[in-house]
């Protein structure tokens, strides 16, 4: 069982190939998302791995959780969920710059790519608690195949 990560140059460049198949109009499977603000919302997270986006803390309920669907994703390399919540501060539902955000993803790929490089991510994440490169790795690039499934790329 092959677990893509975005260390992997392969998957990384798989990723960038994915998000150059959208334009503004791609039409998505679900949610209520359009493309311009899905690809706002993965610079969001991924600017939350290189602390330009601080989550706020949460209970010890939903701390659980999250340590839990970390250790089930990797043992089973099961995908996010459909309609998961999001911290309030990821969720976008305001207009967006396709362009801008396509952009704006893009180069925040490679401020990430340079950070793992650099071992300069951070050792925890609020919702899956303690991370190492390999984690960080893994799950962004399971978040970014989610969302662009959800555009059918």
């Amino acid at each position: 069982m092959v677990k893509k990560s975005l260390h992997n140059p392969i998957y990384f460049e798989e990723i960038i190939h994915r998000i150059s198949l959208l334009n503004e109009n791609t039409p998505r499977r679900w949610g209520k998302m359009n493309a311009s603000q899905m690809l706002t919302h993965c610079d969001l997270v991924l600017k939350v791995a290189l602390r330009k986006v601080e989550l706020p803390r949460i209970n010890i309920f939903f701390e659980t959780i999250g340590v839990v669907t970390k250790i089930e994703m990797q043992i089973f390399n099961n995908g996010i969920p459909r309609n998961m919540p999001t911290f309030q501060k990821l969720i976008v539902n305001f207009g967006c710059d396709f362009d801008v955000s396509k952009t704006n993803l893009l180069n925040t790929l490679k401020d990430f790519r340079t950070a793992s490089e650099n071992k300069d991510l951070p050792g925890c994440h609020r919702l899956f608690g303690k991370m190492n490169e390999k984690d960080w790795g893994f799950l962004e690039y399971k978040h970014l195949d989610h969302h662009l499934k959800q555009f059918n790329v």
